[in-house]
């Protein structure tokens, strides 16, 4: 079985300039590619890179083992697909969630060999409220409430068939982590720092 993790920002137009933001001293997307070329199972690293950003995602992960495709999520994907194996399994990663655990990403590794499509998740903690324009009409049922995680695991048939591979309905689900976050606000980014400075020894956030 081969394993290619594709590492994209695919979601807002803001998201390769997010990729870029210095944590611990390093560009977030160093750390997303370096902690996915930390999992032994996964033989190749992509890196999908808008094209405004190609030149400076190609400097955040110089000297990394990882290959940078100016381009579409898709078109990224066409530079390797001639070359994969059938039973190849597909890992979608966003470039914003970089520490999320090598075991977590095992997790989903294996279980694609059971489901083709499989999505880390987080029980929902908060109370979800369901409103009109103004007003608080209802209460959701949180215990069946889950927020989504990367990366999504696809066998290359099931990603390839996919229309849209960010939409993960009918996913086989696995424990996510929460140091998988998006880092996107301060807060968040202040959390990164912490984990990123952390010995990697010790347990993180």
């Amino acid at each position: 079985m081969n394993v290619v993790a594709i590492v994209t920002v695919a979601h807002h137009a803001s998201d390769g300039e997010l990729a870029l933001t210095p944590v611990h001293g390093e560009a977030l997307l160093t750390h997303t590619v370096r902690g996915l070329l930390g999992v032994p199972e996964i033989d190749l690293v992509l890196v999908a890179a808008p094209q405004r950003c190609a030149s400076s995602f190609s400097e955040a992960v110089r000297g990394l083992d990882c290959r940078v495709v100016p381009g579409s999520l898709r078109q990224a994907f066409a530079a390797v697909e001639p070359d994969l194996p059938r039973d190849s399994v597909v890992l979608l990663h966003d470039a914003l969630r970089a520490f999320i655990p090598a075991e977590t990403v095992r997790d989903i590794i294996t279980a694609v060999g059971d489901a083709p499509v499989v999505v880390p998740v987080l029980p929902m903690a908060d109370t979800v409220k369901v409103t009109d324009s103004s007003l608080i009409v209802g209460t959701e049922d949180r215990a069946r409430l889950r927020t989504v995680q990367t990366p999504i695991g696809y066998t290359l048939s099931a990603f390839l068939s996919a229309t849209d591979p960010w939409d993960v309905a009918g996913a086989a689900l696995v424990d996510g982590h929460p140091d998988a976050m998006r880092v996107t606000t301060d807060f968040e980014l202040s959390l990164a720092e912490a984990i990123a400075a952390a010995p990697k020894n010790e347990e993180t956030l």
